[in-house]
Parts: structure tokens; sequence; C-alpha cells
């Protein structure tokens, strides 16, 4: 008799939060070029693209680039129509299937295209569009996609790309949707001679072209974002070095600098070696192995370009010199960029919504590094200096089937990172707390995941529904309020609690007390429970907000 009534509180505890969540997102004005790009329609489900061979000559004084893209994928569903995406300043010449020209229709940024007949479910196929264009130039990179046409201090060409949210479809044809990835991907670059350009996964080699061009064909060997794609092009200096795991094999490190930084990047960048082994620890060896890691110095900030990380720190410690504790010298966009191998590049969100996926874990994984390098207790300090960028005007989780990528604030960045920090210590075992992050990483490693698929594979692995506590923090702006009431008795200390949330029967345990004497309690919103606390004064009592992310009130 209890099964179905628990199985429909968690039902009504799920459709509450949505509507809450999406209530919030009501009062922004979706189009319909935004439904285009974020919904899974008919013509994106019937296919799966397998294999994207992108070949592109880049026209480095006119900003100009042109090339073709052979699309392969299996077809999921009978289908006549299939939508790939390029935005509409992007000119399309032709579209064909093994030479034969097709039809297609431009509606936005999507591209329709039409088959003489039905693509039948289970069969391959290779499509190839041809096109060209002056790609959306970015002015603000990498908070702004498109390309980024700088001199270097020599003032000589130095491209780059970047286009998480905006898009890979601003500068190439593709299914543009987080859902699907190809198995592994081409990609050939025609840049002017004199000039290195740097890709995604291993360098195969370089062809001499007509007309003062070089050819350089790189080729990914893992399933891979359509945003991660990107192309760097300047004077680079290449060195490399090698990382040894625990178990013996090695791992090559290959670094493009411009020539002269360097030997300032020799130095600076010796710290990716420990970094590494910081997350082997805790993840398990560097996801991509058989493509190698990469930096490459980038005309803009950074970016975790699979394999191929973009880095634009200017060589300092922190984030441009700050951010991180004074006492600490690590690179920030190093630690976090790398991070994003494993939640993002690896651990995939199916959409944009769930982009926490990415950033919350990463930005937890900092503190990881920390704690790895450092120490706890620093980790916990590295988390305070975290608290300062969490705002709790937005639900974490984004509205879905639009490309919604305007977050006012970076709450899925620090907010989820506390979120993670505190589960943790609702957990209240390491040994428990740990091996989950690493089952999770890789029951869903080389995958695309959602918010649901985490929190079924969360509550499955500790045999416990803990779907309220990420559910409060994931779909409402607001924190959970620990209520509570004091009362001396002589020398104890009697607490009165309970919890005040958005989440109906919200029940997340806590410690209170005195700091190094905590106990857990476990208050329940809606209930009033209370507590003895033994040789406890009022002055001395505190909850434990350095291990629990809430605000506190008063009962």
């Amino acid at each position: 008799m209890k099964k179905p009534l628990l199985i429909a509180f968690y039902m009504l505890l799920v459709s509450s939060s949505l509507l809450a969540q999406k209530a919030y997102f009501k009062k922004f004005d979706f189009t319909k070029a935004d439904t285009l790009r974020g919904m899974l329609s008919p013509e994106r489900t019937c296919f799966d693209v397998t294999f994207y061979e992108l070949n592109v000559a880049i026209d480095i004084s006119k900003k100009f680039i042109k090339g073709y893209v052979d699309v392969s994928f299996e077809a999921l569903e009978d289908f006549k129509v299939m939508q790939l995406d390029l935005y509409k300043n992007m000119k399309i010449s032709q579209v064909s299937i093994y030479g034969l020209p097709l039809t297609y229709h431009r509606l936005y940024n999507a591209v329709f295209i039409h088959f003489p007949d039905y693509i039948k479910r289970g069969n391959n196929a290779t499509i190839r569009v041809y096109y060209e264009g002056f790609p959306q130039v970015s002015n603000n990179a990498p908070w702004e996609g498109g390309f980024v046409w700088k001199k270097d201090e020599q003032v000589r060409p130095w491209v780059a790309v970047a286009c998480e949210g905006d898009g890979a479809s601003l500068w190439w044809p593709c299914k543009d949707h987080l859902s699907d990835e190809p198995d592994s991907m081409a990609i050939n670059v025609a840049v002017p001679n004199g000039l290195t350009c740097v890709a995604n996964g291993n360098l195969r080699g370089k062809e001499p072209l007509a007309e003062g061009y070089t050819m350089w064909k790189w080729l990914v060997s893992y399933p891979i974002n359509n945003y991660d794609v990107s192309v760097n092009i300047g004077h680079y200096a290449h060195f490399s070095d090698t990382y040894v795991a625990a178990d013996g094999d090695s791992l090559a490190l290959d670094y493009y600098v411009l020539d002269y930084n360097l030997e300032k990047a020799k130095i600076h960048f010796q710290q990716v070696k420990p970094m590494l082994a910081c997350y082997e620890n805790y993840f398990g060896k560097y996801p991509f192995w058989n493509d190698g890691y990469a930096l490459v110095e980038t005309p803009y900030l950074g970016m975790e370009h699979q394999s191929a990380i973009a880095y634009g720190n200017g060589y300092m410690r922190g984030y441009r010199g700050g951010m991180i504790p004074r006492d600490m010298d690590w690179d920030y966009l190093i630690v976090h960029e790398s991070g994003h191998e494993y939640f993002g590049n690896a651990v995939s969100a199916k959409d944009h919504a769930d982009m926490w996926i990415h950033e919350s874990f990463t930005t937890y994984m900092e503190a990881l590094y920390v704690e790895c390098r450092y120490g706890y207790e620093d980790a916990l300090r590295y988390l305070e200096s975290q608290r300062g960028f969490i705002r709790n005007f937005e639900p974490i989780v984004g509205p879905r089937n639009v490309n919604w990528k305007n977050w006012s604030g970076s709450d899925h960045y620090f907010k989820g990172s506390w979120l993670l920090h505190t589960f943790r210590n609702v957990v209240d075992d390491d040994e428990k707390w740990f091996g989950f992050l690493r089952s999770y990483f890789d029951g869903f490693k080389y995958k695309t995941t959602s918010t649901e698929e985490f929190l079924a594979y969360l509550n499955k692995y500790f045999k416990k529904d803990y779907s309220k506590i990420f559910r409060q923090y994931l779909y409402h702006p607001g924190l959970p309020r620990f209520a509570y009431k004091l009362e001396q008795k002589g020398n104890d200390l009697l607490v009165k609690y309970t919890w005040l949330a958005n989440v109906e029967k919200f029940d997340m345990p806590i410690k209170i007390g005195t700091k190094g004497s905590y106990q857990m309690v476990f208050p329940v919103a809606g209930e009033e429970k209370e507590t003895l606390l033994k040789n406890t004064q009022k002055s001395d009592f505190q909850i434990a907000t350095e291990l629990f992310y809430v605000k506190k009130a008063n009962l």
C-alpha cells in the first residue's frame, strides 16, 4: 500500500519543482529560432551523427572562411527531412549525398535537408555541405561566441574561435545540439604558410596547398561536443612533456605557445602534472588518453576545448592574478579548464538547461585540487572564497528545449559547487562520497546526461532518495533556511528547529553545536523538532555553515 503513495509523492515533488522553475523563466521571450536550436524535433531525433569531417580554409586578411563538412550518420527512424544548423549569415552553396545534389530550405539558423526517398532506419549515409562566409566575430570571448581576429605582440596574426552557448554552427554546419556528439571527428584546416594551426586531437600531418596555404590535419578519436571543436592559428612554438599515471601508462602533454613566451611557459606549465595526478586520484586517468593533453595559448581568457585547452591567463596565478587566496600559487585557468575534460567533455549535458553538470562539478573540482595539494582546511578556505560570487537570483537548472545561455550570474558554477560540498557533508562519509563521484563519472564517461539521470543515479547509489535536497538547490533560487530557537537549560542548551524551504517536507540533515564538536540533526520542513546539546552555552552555539550552504532564521 505504501509504495504507490511514495511514488505519487515523488512525482508531485518533481512536478512542483519543475513548475516553480518554469514559472521563473516565463518572463523570458523565447523565439522560434531559440526553439529550433534547442528542441529535439523529429527532424533531429531521426538520426545520430557518427562522424564529422570538417574541411575549411581560413582567409585571415578577409576574416572569411570557406569549405565543406561531411556528416556521417545512422538513421534512427525512417525519414525524408533532417535538420542541421548553420548561422543565417553563412552561405550554403550546395548540399549533396554521394555527389548527387539535395534540396534544402533554411529557417533562421536551421537548415532542413530534403531527400528524394526515405532514409530507412538502421541505414548509414554521408552528406556533404559546402559553405562559406564571414563568421560571427566575438568582441568578448569566451562569453560571446565567435572568431577572435587579433595580432600578437609582434603584430602577427593570432586567430582563435570560441563558441560555447552560441554554438559551433556559427562557423560550421552541424547538428548543433548537446545531446548528439560524433563518435570521432577529422578537422582539416588550411591556413597561410608560416602559421601553425592547432585543433583538437592528434596532428596527422601537414599538406602544402596552392596559393600559399598549408592544410593542417587533426583527428579526434573520442566523442566530442560541437562547441569544443576549435582552431587556433598563430606563430606557435611547440614543446612537449610526459605524464606518467599511477599504473605506469604515459600520457603525451603538448604545449603550443607564442614563440616569445616559450621559456616562460616551460616553467609555468610544470603545474600540469601534479594537477593531473590529483584529478586521477579522484576520478581516474585523464579521459582522452589516446588524443593526449594540450594547452594552446589563445588571444582570449580560456575555454575547455577537448584535448586542446584554450589558455589565455597570461601565465599568472589565480584568475588574472586574483580570485584565489593570496597564499596559494596555482593557475585558475589551467585547473578549471582541465577539470572540464572530466565534466563537460567526458561527461556532457544533453541540454543547455543542465550545464550545471559541466560547471558545478568542475568548480567543485577546484576545491578538490586544493584539498589534494594543500589540505582539507585550505579546501574549506577556498570554498569560502567562492561564496562571494553566489547570487541566489535564479534557478541553477535552466529552461529546456531552447538555446539558453543567458544566466544573469554564475550560480551554476559557485552555488553548484557549494551544493556538492554540502551534500558531501550530508553523506558524512568520505569513502562513500568519493566512491560516488568516481562511480558517477565512470558511469557516464563519453555519454550525454541530464539532471534527472543524475538524481536517479545518486539515489540508486546511496539507496536513499535525496531528490528533495537537489531540487531545492537546483530548481529554486532561494536557499533553505534553518529556523531555530535556543533555550538555556542550566549547562545545557535546548535547540528547537525546522526547515523553511520551497520544497515540501525538505529534509536535509545538518550539523550544529560547537565547532569541533558538532552533532548531526535531522530537521524536516513543516515539523518542529528539538535536541539538547550537553554542556553548551548560547554564546558558543554554531551552525556548520562552513560545511552546509544554508541561511539562518528565527523560529
